[in-house]
């Protein structure tokens, strides 16, 4: 995004900002805000929604919009006791969670977050429910203009909450429908000073920062080099927020009850997620010698991250091959080496 494009007299670490007049079609959105891979908020673009309408008028409102749509399904739950105070995390030995994971019927679900809303109440949390399937037909009701019609919604309900500093491998667009969020964000380049948890012992599918969760800890040292690198923003109902992927965030709920629709997709992608390539790295490079481990680091700067230009600038097009563009075929001719190649590593 330019910076001409940022409101003038925001806080020094505050999350840039667009106004959603000017982003009317996906194509915009990726030329004027996408393309820089960096947070936005997008103030006012979802205002125009009916489920904003309902939650701005009452909560028996927004969940009686809701129930509308209610087909039934099975979600699963977060409770907490009331002195973890919606804080959503590890016990203290990091082997088990301070909440308990439940089945429900979603409409019960929002029944029950409904009736129990405000202090002193267990917190209930539920989240990244696909509204196509737990609400058909709120999509429609409900577009998101920057976006394709292919991208699926989900919605997050619940009380005040706390969830830890996380990355996602796709990018998002979060919009509040009810209550107020605040969001807080590191760098991907902050990774190596944020302590980060286990990748397969997690709350809800993604690492978490230990360090920002437990903001001054003596245990996470390093993590004072980044701290001041956060940008926070602040949502209310109708406003949304970009976050590319690979962006710590940190997400604070800080009404009774809170409803945000998000969207996952991968803005730049032809069809495999990068992270699939991450993982594959892990098993074949990350245990090897070091001094192996830095050869690989030039292969992969060079034919990858390309920090000089394309590996075969110095021949002509027509001798690039499979370096040449991936669209309409070398995608397939190098995905179809991959899969053969790990077919046989493992026979």
């Amino acid at each position: 995004m330019q910076a001409e494009q940022a409101q003038a007299g925001q806080a020094r670490n505050a999350v840039p900002e667009v106004a959603a007049q000017g982003l009317q079609s996906p194509q915009q959105f990726l030329d004027r805000v996408a393309g820089a891979c960096q947070p936005v908020v997008i103030r006012g673009l979802v205002d125009e929604w009916p489920v904003v309408a309902a939650g701005r008028q009452s909560l028996a409102t927004l969940s009686d919009y809701l129930l509308r749509f209610d087909a039934n399904e099975q979600a699963e739950v977060f409770i907490g006791e009331p002195q973890i105070a919606g804080r959503y995390y590890y016990t203290n030995d990091l082997k088990g969670f301070n909440f308990e994971r439940r089945q429900m019927a979603f409409g019960d679900a929002l029944n029950q977050m409904v009736a129990g809303s405000g202090p002193g109440h267990r917190s209930m949390y539920m989240g990244s429910s696909p509204t196509d399937l737990y609400l058909p037909g709120f999509s429609q009701q409900n577009p998101m203009r920057l976006l394709s019609p292919s991208v699926s919604a989900r919605i997050w309900l619940g009380h005040a909450s706390n969830v830890a500093a996380h990355y996602d491998t796709l990018d998002n667009i979060a919009c509040v429908v009810a209550g107020t969020r605040r969001f807080t964000l590191f760098p991907p380049q902050t990774i190596s000073k944020l302590y980060v948890g286990p990748i397969d012992h997690n709350m809800a599918g993604q690492p978490v920062s230990l360090a920002a969760a437990a903001n001054d800890d003596e245990r996470f040292p390093l993590f004072r080099e980044v701290r001041d690198q956060a940008l926070v923003a602040q949502l209310d109902a109708g406003d949304a927020i970009y976050i590319p992927k690979l962006w710590w965030h940190q997400i604070e709920a800080l009404a009774d009850f809170n409803a945000l629709v998000n969207y996952w997709w991968d803005a730049f992608g032809i069809a495999d997620q990068p992270s699939v390539a991450l993982l594959l790295s892990m098993i074949t490079i990350a245990e090897r010698p070091a001094a192996e481990r830095e050869a690989w680091k030039a292969f992969f700067d060079h034919y990858v991250f390309r920090p000089h230009g394309h590996p075969l600038a110095h021949l002509p097009p027509e001798q690039h091959g499979a370096l040449g563009p991936l669209l309409p075929d070398n995608y397939a001719r190098i995905r179809a080496f991959i899969l053969r190649a790990l077919r046989e590593g493992q026979s």
